[in-house]
């Protein structure tokens, strides 16, 4: 990053300045972040050891376990360092490392989320093709895609990032290194900086949510002339939908609407970074008869050989 005051470092303004408020704030998001760190790792173990599990679905929610385990330990740890700091600081550096790990995990998020909606069409559509249409190397493959275009999106973000010129302001009006943050602190024209930042935000979000709206207008339209199976089918689907909805909803939020440092960006942010992480394995975990079978007999199994 060029700049021209010698700056190398920022100062993060945090969630809040008031000390009591900070501590409160460190317990609320230091068990958010075990919650995290225990509900993927628990999803993980059950999907890899239980051979029930070994499926297409499951193999795509355990890289989405990974995938938040990763995204929530980008953001959370400093964050809970921070708010234990009078002086929050990171360095140019770190915030760059930061905003291309956000871009990485999320773009690849957003992605594999696309998937697994083409998975449940496969599944619910076309239940005879399922073993053909969800191979093992078709799903590798897609997962293999997701990592690589969600890396390239990141590399084209971090290219902007690095190329940006800053003078005298270093105080970032968030809680963590986003690019919609550092704009403001730029002494130079940020304008076309931020409209390929808000085209890339778009062609991701839309090349990776039309695939999910076309997969779940079509899996309703089967729902619906297949009354039999209505409930299961439903219920298979509901918990995806859940977890597209808090991720894009959110996500789309932070990056499209102009950066004020309000409490709607903040809120926004917190939502797909820190809270989206946590809820996806209890969604899908009590949302799902296999998962939640598959965590009894893993329990049994350790108590008895306790």
């Amino acid at each position: 990053m060029r700049n021209h005051s010698g700056i190398t470092e920022f100062i993060l303004l945090g969630l809040s300045a008031d000390p009591h408020i900070e501590a409160l704030l460190f317990v609320v998001f230091l068990v958010i972040y075990f919650l995290t760190l225990v509900g993927n790792l628990t999803m993980l173990l059950v999907i890899r050891t239980d051979t029930r599990l070994h499926k297409p679905m499951y193999f795509f929610l355990s890289n989405l376990s990974f995938l938040d385990f990763c995204f929530s330990s980008v953001t959370v740890p400093k964050l809970l360092e921070d708010l234990l700091s009078e002086k929050k600081i990171i360095s140019i550096e770190g915030c760059l490392a930061q905003v291309f790990f956000v871009f990485v995990t999320a773009g690849t998020e957003a992605i594999l989320l696309s998937v697994m909606a083409y998975d449940r069409y496969a599944a619910v559509c076309h239940p005879l093709l399922y073993g053909q249409l969800m191979s093992k190397q078709f799903c590798v493959a897609m997962v293999l895609t997701s990592w690589g275009l969600g890396s390239l999106n990141a590399m084209l973000i971090v290219f902007l990032a690095i190329n940006l010129d800053f003078c005298a302001a270093h105080t970032i009006h968030h809680y963590t290194c986003e690019l919609p943050s550092l704009f403001p602190l730029s002494c130079s024209d940020t304008t076309i900086k931020r409209d390929i930042m808000i085209c890339s935000t778009l062609l991701h979000g839309i090349g990776t949510i039309l695939p999910i709206f076309f997969s779940y207008f079509r899996i309703i339209s089967t729902i619906l002339g297949i009354s039999s199976t209505r409930g299961k089918a439903f219920s298979t689907c509901s918990s995806h939908f859940i977890a597209v909805i808090l991720f894009f909803g959110s996500g789309l939020v932070r990056y499209l609407m102009p950066t004020s440092g309000s409490s709607l960006d903040l809120l926004a942010s917190l939502q797909y970074s820190v809270v989206t992480p946590m809820l996806n394995p209890l969604i899908y975990s009590l949302k799902n008869k296999d998962v939640k079978a598959a965590l009894k007999r893993m329990l049994v199994k350790y108590l008895y050989f306790r």
